[in-house]
């Protein structure tokens, strides 16, 4: 069976390790896929750690137990209650088990995946090793072991970015796909610049240098001290975080917003003139991409997914990730001279409008169809056939004798698709 064969509604069990009302890079993409595929017409059920809404989307929720990071409390940690998610997702049944920046509680969902031997597609978005690193959280290559077990044991891994993919090739993972993050071409336009809104940040025509994003160590919020030193500028920070407290005594003429969603922070993207971003450990970084879409040109670091999204010189510059003189100097040229900050404007929003996250969704659905077509053909052919559960470490996918004897459970008179 083909993946062109497969174009009915999908039911797709989403276990996430992030989600409402926490907002990062994590919810906000899974947020997307649940919009996405509801607009497709198909099903959808959401595993999700800590307290928090019960549906989404028109979509069952199920929270599962957490417990907070002790450095950063507003971040819950899914555990591995495996009862109750087994139980969850054999009652949905699901064609394919989707992982959203699996850790310790997708470990254990994949380990659910391969009893049933559901197909799996697991995406790779967090560096878990580096966020624990900037944390100054021993045990970052104990992360790594962890992670490719993890992702050892899935049909499919995709990676956001070119540098990831070489990252994580480097360290043995296999089975590596690349799927990049979409961007609301609709929400993040350069239309949205708000003439009054400039004029309340930055009273005395300042030239408006924006960082959006968490407020946490590993996003190095602090180099902006840095900045906020070059003349005529004013800083404008987005975001909150665990550092927020802290980063207002460090910067104390710069703007502090908040956390800011939809149209409100559409406006403040597309009111700066120049976007900065800090962190280091990015696998992607949707931040820049939204920037770019709202025709602002971009200084990030020349390290992980920035790479494949700032173009020197033609949508903005890219500084050693190190450096804090580097960082100063890309800024300070494009704050200081409007003449290449607009031929560099010219160049945002047409490197990025093409990826909608329509167009990303399709592909999803693709890399779904492409993991799902050879276990029915297996499922088909070993119907009835007396087989032992996968060995830890591998697919579960691969040959038959390799899957389990018990398959999952019937959906009610409703056919497969």
């Amino acid at each position: 069976m083909s993946p062109t064969e497969t174009r009915g509604p999908l039911r797709v069990a989403i276990v996430t390790e992030s989600f409402l009302p926490q907002v990062n890079g994590v919810t906000n993409s899974v947020c997307r896929v649940v919009d996405l595929l509801a607009a497709r017409g198909h099903e959808v059920l959401v595993l999700a750690p800590g307290p928090g809404p019960s549906s989404y989307a028109g979509f069952p929720v199920v929270r599962m137990p957490s417990m907070p990071l002790p450095f950063y409390r507003d971040f819950p940690v899914g555990l591995p209650a495996r009862r109750t998610m087994t139980a969850a997702i054999r009652s949905f049944s699901p064609d394919v088990l989707h992982l959203a920046s699996p850790a310790l509680f997708g470990s254990a969902a994949v380990e659910t995946a391969r009893r049933w031997a559901l197909p799996t597609v697991a995406v790779f978005q967090t560096d878990l090793p580096g966020f624990a690193g900037r944390h100054r959280v021993p045990g970052g290559e104990a992360l790594w072991s962890l992670l490719r077990r993890t992702h050892a044991a899935v049909d499919r891994t995709l990676v956001p970015s070119s540098a990831t993919m070489e990252a994580l090739s480097a360290r043995g993972f296999p089975r590596l796909d690349l799927w990049r993050r979409g961007v609301d071409t609709r929400l993040f336009d350069p239309a949205r610049r708000d003439g009054e809104l400039r004029r309340r940040l930055a009273p005395n025509g300042e030239a408006i240098v924006g960082y959006v994003g968490r407020l946490a160590r590993d996003k190095r919020v602090d180099l902006l001290a840095h900045v906020a030193r070059l003349r005529g500028i004013r800083l404008v920070v987005v975001g909150d975080g665990p550092e927020r407290a802290r980063l207002r005594r460090r910067l104390p003429d710069a703007v502090f917003t908040g956390q800011r969603t939809g149209g409100d922070l559409a406006r403040l993207y597309a009111s700066m003139d120049v976007f900065v971003h800090t962190g280091a450990d990015e696998t992607f970084c949707q931040s820049v991409q939204e920037a770019l879409a709202s025709g602002v040109p971009v200084v990030a670091p020349a390290a992980g997914g920035p790479l494949d999204l700032v173009v020197p010189e033609h949508n903005g510059l890219l500084y050693a990730p190190d450096s804090v003189r580097e960082l100063r100097v890309a800024v300070g040229r494009l704050a200081h001279n409007r003449e290449v900050r607009r031929r560099m404007a010219a160049g945002t929003r047409p490197s990025v409008e093409h990826r909608t996250w329509e167009a990303v969704g399709e592909q999803l659905l693709d890399h779904y169809r492409a993991v799902i077509a050879p276990s029915r053909e297996l499922a088909e052919r070993g119907t009835g056939a007396d087989m032992v559960p996968a060995s830890p470490g591998r697919s579960g996918r691969g040959r038959p004798e390799e899957r389990t004897s018990t398959p999952p459970p019937s959906r009610g008179g409703r056919e497969s698709s």
